[in-house]
């Protein structure tokens, strides 16, 4: 996919470090897959997120090489369809999609449900259509297995009639041939994210009848589910719910935990698709197994863009000859902990013996002029704001924008529904926070004091297209208050 493909953007990069086909082979077999990659890393065979998403080229050496987005895509591919990537930091990512990638991960997906025990539990899944991919590749991996979730909610709603009748004829029409070829997949049920009781009594009424279900779908959806489960008496015992596409942090956790329920990470991309799936013996709620079957990684520190914070970044390498993409060392926007650890779970009895924890995204640590350090600030957001004023995780988010002079602000979102008679009283406990967590959280506050920086605004928190909540939202064009 590289060596023998003229147009690969990786081929000037192991140019100029003198390296060929047999110098890879021979490193390998003498260091190992990890240690070969940090080798090449370090020789200046890598690719960051910018130029992998084709913003910026790549420039090695004194020497420019542009590139573009879909000179990483796999030239030996067949393209059954293409999905869209949420675009959580830019725009979306248009990847094509091949029926074989989905046939292998099915064994992925057999081995995760078998190690915590929900093989042929009920299941739904609350995710959309096309053009996001997750709900339409759970359907067709789900044939492979002869395992069909019975109900598909969906939360998408396109403001574009033309191309909503498109994605929906294009969704139809798999289901149409799937259930010709035997495959009962349920029709798309248009649900709301304020309509998450629909979900709710669908897990209710089926834990009653049939003792057990399983929910796929997002950790901030997930917590819908649960807030309305508890505020309607329902009983959610023995429920599970499953996904990822955001941090699953110890406040969204809770919630979920607090009502009967179980929590499974998972970690994936688009352009890689699943990278880990959670640990069936966790420690936490984001303890997930690398599916080293199908990538490499290792990590790198880099100084985080506008900030003096250093992060050890996540490096990927794809091994299956199925994959959307082709990655040689390509950088995504997440760093956090990789662990060799025991913990006793079926994954790790079949060789799965690496955990990550603490995933992040670099990028979401800072804003366009306010340095945020993302995980401090989250746990303000999540379990600091709620313990004081009320509500849950999902009333407050932080969202930077420019004010009507240019300058940046950083408004604190919260709910309406919260009762907060004097709002000033918020951004002290905030900065009052922010000082609690050190020299440099109690510096920032200060200078964020004296520049009117942090503003209440009382709105609904902002959802990406997708229905994810990032608790840090960044804005390049003021907005109305």
């Amino acid at each position: 996919g590289i060596f023998g493909y003229a147009r690969s953007p990786y081929l000037p990069l192991l140019k100029m470090a003198g390296c060929e086909l047999g110098d890879i082979q021979s490193m390998v077999r003498a260091r190992g897959l990890e240690d070969t990659l940090r080798a090449l890393r370090e020789a200046g065979v890598y690719i960051t997120f910018e130029e992998f998403k084709g913003r910026e080229p790549l420039v090695r050496g004194g020497q420019l090489i542009p590139v573009h987005e879909q000179d990483f895509d796999n030239p030996y591919l067949r393209h059954y369809y293409y999905t869209q990537s949420g675009g959580t930091t830019g725009a979306g990512t248009r990847v094509s999609i091949d029926l074989d990638h989905i046939a292998d991960g099915t064994p992925n997906a057999l081995i995760e449900l078998d190690a915590h025990d929900l093989l042929n539990v009920p299941t739904a899944i609350w995710r959309g259509i096309l053009p996001g991919g997750t709900g339409i590749h759970i359907y067709l991996r789900a044939g492979r297995l002869g395992y069909i979730p019975e109900r598909w909610f969906s939360p998408s709603s396109h403001h574009n009639a033309r191309l909503s009748i498109k994605y929906r004829m294009a969704t139809y029409a798999i289901i149409t041939m799937g259930r010709v070829y035997g495959v009962p997949i349920p029709w798309p049920e248009q649900v709301s994210l304020d309509q998450a009781a629909v979900v709710a009594r669908w897990a209710a009424e089926t834990l009653k009848a049939r003792g057990a279900c399983l929910i796929r779908t997002g950790v901030s959806m997930a917590m819908r589910v649960c807030l309305v489960a508890r505020d309607k008496g329902l009983v959610l015992t023995g429920a599970a719910f499953q996904g990822g596409g955001e941090p699953p942090t110890p406040a969204k956790v809770k919630v979920i935990t607090d009502v009967g329920a179980r929590w499974i990470p998972t970690y994936s991309f688009r352009e890689g698709g699943r990278i880990g799936t959670g640990c069936a013996r966790p420690v936490d709620g984001n303890d997930l197994h690398l599916l080293k079957d199908k990538l490499a990684l290792v990590q790198y520190p880099r100084k985080v863009p506008r900030s003096e914070h250093i992060v050890n970044t996540f490096y990927f390498t794809t091994l299956l000859p199925s994959m959307p993409k082709l990655l040689l060392n390509v950088e995504f926007d997440d760093y956090g902990v990789i662990e060799n650890r025991s913990c006793g779970c079926p994954l790790e009895a079949l060789g799965f013996t690496e955990h990550l924890r603490h995933v992040r995204s670099f990028r979401k640590l800072t804003g366009e002029g306010v340095t945020m350090v993302g995980g401090e600030m989250v746990n303000i957001l999540e379990e600091v704001l709620p313990a004081r004023f009320g509500g849950s995780p999902l009333d407050y988010q932080f969202v930077e924008e420019e004010d009507e002079k240019g300058f940046t602000r950083l408004n604190l979102v919260i709910s309406p529904k919260i009762e907060i008679p004097d709002e000033t009283a918020a951004i002290e406990v905030v900065l009052e926070a922010m000082g609690q967590t050190g020299v440099a959280g109690e510096l920032a506050g200060t200078l964020w004091r004296q520049a009117g920086t942090l503003r209440v605004k009382r709105m609904e928190p902002i959802l990406t297209s997708r229905g994810k909540m990032m608790p840090l939202h960044a804005s390049r064009r003021a907005q109305s208050s």
